[in-house]
This record gives C-alpha cells, structure tokens and sequence, in this order.
C-alpha cells in the first residue's frame, strides 16, 4: 500500500514537472542550443555553410580601430547601461523608502505602490515615444525652456543622443528596480528599527546601520534586471539615438538577423552577450546570497 502511494506521488510529482521541462526545452534549452551551432557556422554566398569554425568569433574580439567594431559598441553598451543602472538605483530608493516607511495607511501605501508600477502596463513604444515628445526640438522642455526666456530657440541637445537613450531607459527601467526594492525594505523587521532607535541612533545612522544593509539584497537584484534589461535593448537607441546613438549591441545582433543576412555572426555576438549575462548573474547571485545569509543571522 505504501510502495503504490509512493508511485502515484512519484507520478503526480513528475506529472506535474513534465509540461514545465517540455516549455524549457521548446523555448529555452532548443533555442539557445541551435544559436551556439549557428555561431560556429560560416555565412556562404547564397546560403549558410555548415562548416565549423571560430571565424565569427575571431571577427567579433578583432581590436580594429573604429568606434563602429562590435567590441568597442560591446565596451560602449556597458557604459550606458551602467549608468542606466545607477540613476534607476538612485530614483527607485527613495520612493520605495518613501512608500515602505513614510507611509503609515497601508491602504495608501498600496496605492502609492500601484501609482509606481502602472508604467509597466503601458506599451514600450509608446513611452520611448513620448520622450521624443517632451526631448524634441518643438517638445516641452523646449517650450518650457522658451517660455522661461532661459534660451532663445529650441535646443537640439536633448534628442537623438545618449542622452535621450538613457533618460528614456532610467523610465522605463525604474519598476523593475523599485519592485524587489520595495519587497526588500518591507521584510525588513520593524523591531531592528525601533532598537536602533532606543540606543540612541538617529536617523541617518539608523538608516546607514541598519537599514540600508539590509536593503541590498534587493538594490542588487533591482540593478541586475536594470542592467541585463539595458544590456539587450536595441528599441531605446533606435528610436531616439540617432545617427550618432543609435547602435548598441543589440542593435548589430539585429542588423545581422535582418538587413545584414548574416545570421552565425550575430548568433556569436549573441551567445558573447549571453555569457556575459550569466556570468553577471552568478556573481550578483553569489552577493546576494551572501547579504540574505547576513541579514537572517541579523533577524535572529
């Protein structure tokens, strides 16, 4: 009786496991596997050639000069999105401190939550759009800058720049820094707060001391889905680049899928990022646990 119960658990178990193994392997495992065979392969003049070889790959890290070179866009992508991470860091704090502590109702405390997310239902475009409203020549800012008599014209240095990629970026990337943020600071236990307090901690030391360690869990998980977010999008550059922004990596890994044709060679600058990702992911990863196992030896 006991060894049938065993197998009819064992079949729900795996019953249950086995429509989730099939999507991996369909959409995850299948995919990733044919773009590795597709980086070692050669584009032929009217078809691919399925011959081994690193040549995409010896192409790809080649140190040619020109800021054009897939390596130095790799180098250039980095920067922007490095600091596309800090600025949605540095927004994303404050309004999840704000709505963790400063708020007492937890009715409006959810409000305030839902106010911070609701830019994730809108569609990608048609933010990154609407900042070529506000950036552009005739936009707001201009008219606004206008009507201050602060300048005389409109200014074209607030579109089709670094710029705009990155103020647009830091908006449409703050939700998913403020999101595990704010699930970080609310499992914070109140009583470490109100301790640090009764032993004569101000605020500001309170916040340095006590807090904001234990915070970092989710400042480090935050910054990850900023950072690989950025690190992959090629929508931002090409709507509000320009000539001179307009590719990032992810741009050329399209170009060579669309325009180009050249499928091995971007399926190899594909599976550089893919690696460079993973192994950013083991290393925050590896962070975060760390700080987790820190702050519950702290809780206890």
């Amino acid at each position: 009786m006991i060894t049938r119960q065993l197998k009819i658990n064992d079949f729900l178990k795996y019953g249950i496991l086995a429509p989730v193994v099939i999507w991996l392997m369909l959409f995850l495992v299948i995919p990733y596997f044919n773009l590795l065979m597709y980086s070692f392969w050669k584009n032929g003049p009217f078809a691919i050639e399925h011959t081994p070889t690193f040549e995409n790959y010896i192409r790809f890290f080649s140190l040619k000069k020109g800021s054009g070179a897939p390596l130095w866009v790799l180098f250039d992508t980095f920067r922007i999105a490095l600091i596309v991470t800090v600025c949605a860091v540095i927004i994303s704090y404050p309004l999840a401190y704000f709505i963790n502590f400063g708020i007492k109702n937890a009715k409006y405390k959810k409000m305030f939550y839902m106010l911070a997310v609701i830019p994730l239902w809108i569609s990608y475009v048609m933010k990154a759009y609407s900042w070529t409203i506000i950036l552009g020549t005739h936009g707001l800012l201009n008219s606004f800058l206008i009507w201050l008599h602060i300048t005389e014209k409109p200014m074209e240095v607030f579109l089709y720049n670094d710029f705009s990629v990155i103020i647009a970026m830091v908006n449409i990337y703050v939700p998913f820094v403020l999101m595990p943020l704010y699930t970080s600071l609310e499992q914070i236990p109140r009583n470490l707060i109100e301790a640090s307090e009764d032993l004569g901690c101000n605020p500001a030391r309170t916040f340095f001391k006590v807090v904001f360690p234990l915070s970092l869990p989710g400042v480090i998980t935050g910054a990850t889905y900023a950072f690989t977010l950025s690190m992959g999008d090629f929508l931002a550059p090409q709507l509000l680049g320009g000539a001179t922004s307009s590719t990032k990596i992810a741009n050329i890994v399209q170009m060579q899928f669309g325009t180009s044709n050249n499928w091995p060679y971007g399926a190899a600058i594909g599976v550089v990022i893919l690696v460079l990702i993973l192994v950013l992911l083991a290393l925050t990863g590896k962070v975060e646990k760390h700080f987790s196992k820190l702050d519950a030896e702290e809780g206890k």
